[in-house]
């Protein structure tokens, strides 16, 4: 069923839209709050790290399945209240884009003290499951969250052009939440883990933006394409791209040698995608290009981390 410009009382009051009708229209505005596209690509890193663990640390998964179970909904809770503070904080902005108008938030379906207290909750639940895993893994997720609710959305976002790299804190954190789950102390794949992901998201997120330049504009929002324009943006893309190269090698010795060539392969494959823009006029057509590459990177690429570690490459 299609959304529905009423607020969540009204919908339960209706008594011409049947009960099976409201579940599927509140389920799919509670998706909508959570922004539940963020919660999923964030727990498939998170669940990386924490089966990797499981396997570079020599443990039995059937003495942790417990501890994941925790770290699924934690993390889930946490990315969830964050991604809820996010749309109250920007409900004045988010009319004037296409793709965030239809928010909950900005059509009333939830009231907005409502939306606050939620994402306050969830969030703090969110910290509370982790805690009965390891005390690192709700820290991590902590400043994960500070990250995103404070350093991006509320100060960096509507003022700088590095909001993007300082959001990418926040989404570079889940790797580190699932192995800290299993185990707490530094290894260098969660780290590397971590520097991908932080990499990753800029080139994602900066060709996301050169495609909706005009509505970030419009909101006000100073994406560096809006400030800097569309040459700058694609050099700093490639830029990002090419950091990802050195970091397969760094994680060779644990993940071996097919992982290696793989993510290499994907690495060089994006950073001509990369060079393909500096000679193009066609932008928009190209940070498409950028953008899908980099969502079948990261299906690809995380994924690869847990089967690589099977017994079958051992």
């Amino acid at each position: 069923m299609d959304k529905v410009d009423m607020t969540y009382s009204e919908l339960i009051g209706n008594t011409t839209i049947s009960n099976k009708q409201k579940v599927t229209v509140f389920l799919s505005e509670v998706k909508a709050l959570i922004k539940i596209g963020i919660v999923n690509s964030n727990l498939i890193t998170a669940i990386t790290g924490f089966l990797v663990a499981i396997a570079l640390t020599n443990s039995s998964f059937s003495d942790y399945w417990g501890a994941f179970l925790l770290m699924i909904i934690g993390s889930a809770f946490v990315i969830a209240g964050g991604c809820i503070i996010n749309n109250w904080y920007d409900v004045d902005i988010d009319p004037k884009m296409s793709r965030t108008k239809k928010r909950p938030t900005v059509t009333g379906f939830f009231s907005l003290r409502a939306v606050l207290t939620t994402g306050i909750i969830i969030s703090f639940l969110g910290f509370a499951v982790l805690m009965f895993t390891t005390w690192y893994a709700a820290l991590f997720a902590f400043i994960g969250w500070i990250g995103y609710v404070v350093l991006y959305t509320m100060w960096s976002k509507r003022r700088y052009t590095l909001n993007t790299a300082i959001g990418s804190l926040s989404g570079a954190m889940p790797p580190l939440i699932g192995w800290a789950a299993v185990d707490p102390s530094f290894h260098v794949v969660p780290f590397v883990m971590f520097l991908i992901m932080f990499i990753w998201q800029t080139p994602h997120f900066l060709a996301l933006a050169m495609k909706k330049k005009e509505e970030y504009q419009a909101a006000g929002v100073p994406m560096l394409p809006v400030v800097r324009g569309m040459e700058i943006t694609k050099r700093q893309i490639a830029v990002y791209i090419a950091c990802l190269l050195p970091l397969p090698f760094f994680l060779m010795p644990a993940l071996g040698l097919t992982f290696t060539i793989v993510a290499t392969i994907l690495n060089i494959a994006w950073l001509v995608i990369g060079f393909m823009g500096l000679f193009t006029e066609k932008d928009v057509k190209w940070a498409n290009l950028v953008f899908i590459f980099s969502l079948n990177y990261l299906t690809i690429l995380f994924p690869l981390m847990i089967i690589v570690t099977l017994p079958i490459f051992n």
